[in-house]
């Protein structure tokens, strides 16, 4: 068997009040300046505000940059860089969803080099190690506070695309897992970042890569979520089910981070850079046809996916087991309000798509680097095959 290698977070700290631990994390390195890296909406949420307290509480200084967007773009990076260098930051504290922890990263990725974040698409690029670099999410869906990849959205070429970078050295050297700041999540952000966990772990269990640890993490954290989301969809302030999701992300991100995801992935990445659809939402919707898509090669491990969300298939064939998860997860989806096609999305969100944008979606779809991992090889010809059943 050949020798596997598995990476985390250097410390996670996770559950109610974890939040407290920041202060110690970057006293006791003699760290004296971070800057806070988040978005506008976190920080009307008074959620930068609890990471200012206990920054000022430990007598550490701090600056903030809160221009971080939907799906961060290069110049959401470059300008967040600027920041750091001209106030003299030392180390970097995201706060917020995937969104403010990748910019983050791109930030400690590029600081100190003169090298723009577009050079650094790809895996095992990096020239430095980073910054000392804490993750706070606001979300239980990306659980970019574990794992060692970024994802930017390039605004150099013609068409808006997005860039996966990935290295050992990008995984953050302090995880902080509070649940308390994410009791304020309205219900349709806490399902698709939550689906958005579920996609994470189903795809790190079916990876071409998969192996013992990861396969463990993404296995209890798809029963988990099966089992909490809805609780914390249906109720913000149930603080059980808000801390299990909180645990269900970081295992998720644990195993898909060292094994890579999917088609599911490559498929939202694209849609996300076209159309600016939250990340979420995206893998939600298109999860269920990832899963029928794989399943050809991967009956198996699909038809125990059935009974980790709570499936009875006593009796059942390994295909009609299989087949009973692919409708599982399109239940669950339906449960919490999550549409069953790219066009019923657009209409909720009021966003606007276009199906002539098939063929250039699946092009930038077939070269993300996501596409390597799944365990079907796909051709260009399917992807446009299954945008088209998941557009209407």
């Amino acid at each position: 068997m050949a020798v596997t290698s598995f990476v985390v977070a250097g410390c996670t700290h996770t559950g109610a009040g974890a939040l407290e631990k920041l202060g110690v994390e970057l006293s006791t390195r003699g760290l004296k300046k971070p800057l806070i890296v988040t978005d506008k909406g976190v920080l009307r949420a008074g959620l930068v505000g609890k990471v200012q307290e206990v920054l000022k509480s430990a007598g550490i200084a701090y600056e903030v940059f809160d221009e971080t967007v939907a799906n961060p773009t290069d110049k959401n990076v470059d300008a967040c860089r600027k920041l750091y260098e001209k106030t003299r930051c030392d180390c970097l504290v995201a706060v917020g969803g995937g969104s403010s922890i990748d910019c983050a990263k791109g930030c400690a990725v590029v600081a100190g080099g003169k090298k723009s974040i577009n050079e650094f698409e790809g895996f095992g690029l990096l020239e430095r190690p980073m910054p000392f670099f804490v993750a706070i999410p606001t979300t239980a869906g990306t659980g970019s506070e574990t794992t060692l990849f970024a994802v930017i959205t390039t605004t150099k070429e013609a068409q808006a695309r997005k860039m996966v970078i990935g290295d050992p050295r990008m995984v953050p050297n302090v995880g902080i897992i509070d649940p308390l700041l994410m009791m304020s999540l309205p219900p349709h952000i806490t399902a698709a970042t939550g689906m958005d966990a579920m996609t994470h772990a189903v795809e790190g269990y079916l990876s071409k890569l998969a192996y013992e640890y990861p396969e463990a993490f993404c296995k209890e954290s798809i029963s988990i979520i099966a089992e909490y989301l809805p609780r914390a969809v249906g109720n913000g302030q149930d603080l059980e089910a808000r801390e299990k999701m909180a645990y269900a992300q970081t295992m998720a991100g644990m195993g898909f981070s060292n094994v890579g995801v999917g088609v599911v992935h490559g498929m939202a990445h694209p849609l996300s850079a076209f159309y600016n659809i939250a990340h979420g939402d995206a893998n939600a919707v298109l999860l269920p046809y990832g899963l029928e898509y794989n399943k050809i090669v991967r009956m198996d491990k699909i038809a125990v996916i059935a009974d980790l969300i709570g499936l009875k298939t006593c009796g059942l064939s390994i295909l009609q087991a299989a087949d009973a998860a692919v409708a599982g997860i399109q239940e669950l989806n339906s449960l919490m309000g999550i549409p069953r096609t790219i066009s019923e999305l657009a209409k909720q969100r009021k966003i606007k798509v276009n199906k002539k944008d098939i063929p250039a979606l699946a092009k930038d779809a077939m070269k993300d680097l996501s596409m390597s991992f799944n365990p079907r090889v796909p051709t260009l010809q399917e992807i446009e095959a299954l945008y088209e059943l998941a557009w209407e």
